[in-house]
């Protein structure tokens, strides 16, 4: 770990020690990460990758936290926020290509203001282009998949060179390569990185775009638990049926184990209702 500190120093590569992980997802769960490695830019987030790997310190990728329960203990690694990147989105046509590091609430706008339809599910989802895309992220029957072209990911090696530079490689994949399934892809399966993704949208009605993705907010506001610390829809949904409905039928409705408490608004969601802790989640 301390050679690793003085590769990233040495790098430019930004770094946090013992910084809270409840801080950064939306759990507010979480006790702190060895390392919070912030880089800049995609060239920075590969370096950073295979000076962990080189240095056999394990890491894990950071979007914007809205899908995770950290230990109470933390983690002992190096966690790579990817939201600290200086993403953008750019515009060619009706194509959009945005770096993993940006929301998807940014990524939505940008398709408003340009009369681009195609995104509008995904308008509310409190994630990040990287992360969407890694599981295949959908909302009211439409997801990733439906709206994606291609993906840039980073490979790393196997094997590293002793000082990591160019090691790995960096693929483009179509969509039809990524095996993409419900919350599933081969990025995940395969360990890739998500470092950007072009989507394919079509001409729209501006006014029309924005009623929808309204429309999606407003549903999202009736339906789930937004004013309390969660991770979102918690579980996936068994064939033929519904996860909240389920838990709802089995009469667990507001049932709570320390601080964790299934929702009352949303069973198919756990909420953090009192400073609870992972091992009360997990208990639930």
């Amino acid at each position: 770990m301390e050679q690793l500190k003085q590769l990233l120093t040495a790098a430019g590569i930004a770094y946090k020690e013992n910084e809270p992980l409840a801080a950064h997802c939306t759990f507010k769960i979480g006790g702190p990460a060895r390392l919070f490695v912030q880089p800049i830019d995609h060239a920075q987030l590969c370096r950073a990758v295979a000076l962990c790997k080189a240095q056999g310190v394990r890491y894990y990728l950071l979007g914007n936290g809205s899908n995770i329960l950290f230990a109470d203990e933390g983690y002992n690694g190096a966690v790579l926020d990817v939201s600290s990147m200086q993403d953008a989105v750019e515009v060619h046509g009706t194509q959009l290509t945005a770096g993993a590091g940006v929301r998807l609430s940014a990524l939505c706008k940008t398709a408003l203001e340009h009369g681009l339809t195609g995104l509008e599910f995904a308008y509310g989802i409190p994630g990040t282009v990287g992360g969407a895309v890694y599981m295949n992220a959908g909302a009211y029957g439409v997801c990733m998949a439906d709206v994606l072209e291609s993906v840039r990911v980073y490979k790393p090696a196997r094997q590293l060179d002793d000082d990591t530079r160019g090691s790995g490689n960096i693929i483009e994949f179509d969509v039809d390569e990524l095996n993409l399934g419900y919350r599933k892809s081969r990025i995940a399966d395969d360990g890739f990185i998500v470092l950007s993704a072009t989507f394919n949208l079509a001409p729209g009605n501006a006014a029309m775009i924005k009623a929808d993705m309204d429309d999606y907010r407003q549903r999202r506001e009736d339906k789930q638990p937004l004013d309390m610390p969660s991770a979102g829809s918690t579980f996936k949904r068994p064939e033929g049926h519904f996860a909240g409905k389920l838990i709802m039928d089995a009469g667990l409705r507001g049932h709570a184990v320390g601080g964790a408490q299934v929702s009352e608004k949303h069973c198919g969601f756990i909420v953090n209702a009192d400073h609870a802790t992972a091992a009360d989640v997990d208990e639930l």
